[in-house]
């Protein structure tokens, strides 16, 4: 980050010295000498690559907001969250953050205040606040389910793609990808990791039972459905030969949104139901074979939470995961090396994915003042030189033991995709995973429900 600001800084100069006859080009990763002026072709490729600089400098200067001069009289902006967002010291880039604000809460006169509220209450308190016009906060977070289009149809939030132009404060695709109406961006975040979720399995129990490595299908670019249904399979042991199965090698009867995610696909798309998409159809097909085939292990009557708890016994090589449960699980399991891998790749995926079924983002309700000068103090407090080389470095290094399992989760977050089906609540999202999972022929599902699929849609979008 520091290195190309510094290149983008050294190229901009380039524009001042030009007219002197001298300069030089930087490039992302390397850099050249003074320009050559031996032969004609030469410097023509000099020039074109100090134009290429020139215009990145350009880009990266015309992106941050030129410094303003406001008084907001004392004002206090409160930013509304789940959870408390006051900006903390445990780590340089956060002190950095906190530095800026307090310089920008002086120079232009406001008091930042962050405001929790409990998340099982969160919804329905904030959403009344903005349809009464007396929005709880200034800078909401609000999650998407309930976003777009439902709110944002309603005029109740404030467009701001227009202030996020800066990659450095504003992750740009949760403005102009996952909360976008109709052309225009309704939420921000400085956040520019993304949801961590894929495969964990238990290395000890692997190498125990003598199997493959699973990085070994990742670096072969063989980890796929099939190569995951015969891995799962094969841990599927009597290590005491008691005629009883005591180890598995997958925690998680339903797949479904995991399959969707992997497969490049969902069950909607915008307005429309998906359920007819041949990338779909092979998702469920998948989804379907977890239970038929009787891949995971079985059920011993427990809650949502029995895939962990199984896996924290140690004798179940796989389950679904997010990186959260990372500390938790090498807490209950301290003589366990515990690996990751992304979820195992569709026949019509091109990469490797993380899927978020329940993103949120900040908003600015529309009763809110000023969300020009808003936006701006959320951009200078977050235009930091971050000390990291990459989003969630610090999480990732604290939380994986190995350079593979790091890359694995870079690599499922650059590819996060957000699934919409969450958004409509009649859609009967629950019976129909029931279906796939008890064996349900999918055909049949699917004719089932493409109908309720599209009322439900049509209820949120209108027809």
């Amino acid at each position: 980050m520091r290195i190309r600001k510094m290149m983008a800084l050294m190229a901009a100069t380039v524009l001042v010295l030009s007219a002197c006859g001298s300069g030089g080009s930087k490039s992302d990763t390397k850099e050249s000498g003074d320009k050559p002026t031996e032969t004609v072709a030469a410097t023509e490729t000099a020039e074109s690559t100090d134009t290429a600089a020139e215009d990145t400098a350009s880009e990266e200067v015309t992106n941050k907001t030129p410094d303003m001069d406001f008084d907001l009289g004392g004002r206090t902006i409160k930013v509304v969250s789940w959870w408390d967002m006051t900006i903390g010291e445990d780590n340089p880039d956060n002190i950095q953050r906190k530095k800026n604000l307090e310089e920008l809460e002086k120079k232009h006169n406001f008091k930042m205040e962050y405001v929790a509220i409990d998340y099982g209450e969160y919804q329905e308190k904030v959403t009344a606040s903005l349809l009464a016009g007396e929005p709880i906060g200034d800078i909401v977070r609000l999650g998407k389910t309930y976003t777009v289009p439902t709110l944002v149809k309603q005029d109740l939030l404030w467009p701001i793609d227009e202030y996020t132009k800066n990659a450095n404060a504003f992750n740009q695709k949760v403005t102009n990808e996952y909360y976008t109406y109709n052309g225009r961006g309704y939420g921000f975040t400085e956040d520019q990791s993304s949801f961590v979720a894929g495969i964990f399995y238990n290395r000890t129990l692997l190498n125990q039972l003598g199997m493959k490595s699973l990085q070994d299908y990742v670096n072969e670019d063989t980890w796929n459905w099939d190569t995951f249904i015969q891995v799962a399979k094969e841990a599927n042991k009597d290590t005491n030969n008691d005629g009883k199965l005591d180890t598995w090698g997958f925690a998680n009867p339903n797949v479904v949104e995991q399959a969707l995610y992997s497969n490049e696909t969902g069950l909607t798309k915008e307005n429309k139901q998906n359920l007819d998409d041949p990338k779909t159809v092979e998702a469920l097909n998948f989804a379907s074979r977890i239970a038929t085939e009787k891949v995971a292990r079985p059920t011993e009557g427990g809650d949502w939470q029995e895939p962990s708890q199984f896996f924290r016994q140690g004798n179940t090589l796989m389950k679904i995961g997010a990186l959260y449960e990372m500390s938790g699980m090498k807490t209950d399991m301290p003589d366990v090396d515990i690996g990751f891998v992304p979820f195992p790749k569709g026949p019509s995926a091109t990469a490797y994915h993380s899927g978020e079924g329940l993103y949120q983002a900040l908003t600015i309700p529309k009763a809110v003042k000023d969300p020009d000068k808003l936006m701006y103090i959320w951009e200078k407090i977050n235009d930091i030189d971050s000390v990291y080389d990459y989003p969630g470095q610090a999480s990732y290094e604290t939380n994986f033991t190995t350079e593979d399992d790091i890359n694995n989760a870079k690599t499922v977050a650059q590819g996060m995709l957000i699934l919409d089906h969450n958004t409509f609540p009649n859609l009967k999202y629950w019976d129909f995973v029931g279906e796939i999972t008890s064996g349900t022929s999918v055909s049949t599902v699917i004719e089932k429900y493409k109908a309720t699929f599209q009322s439900a849609i049509d209820e949120v979008y209108g027809k």
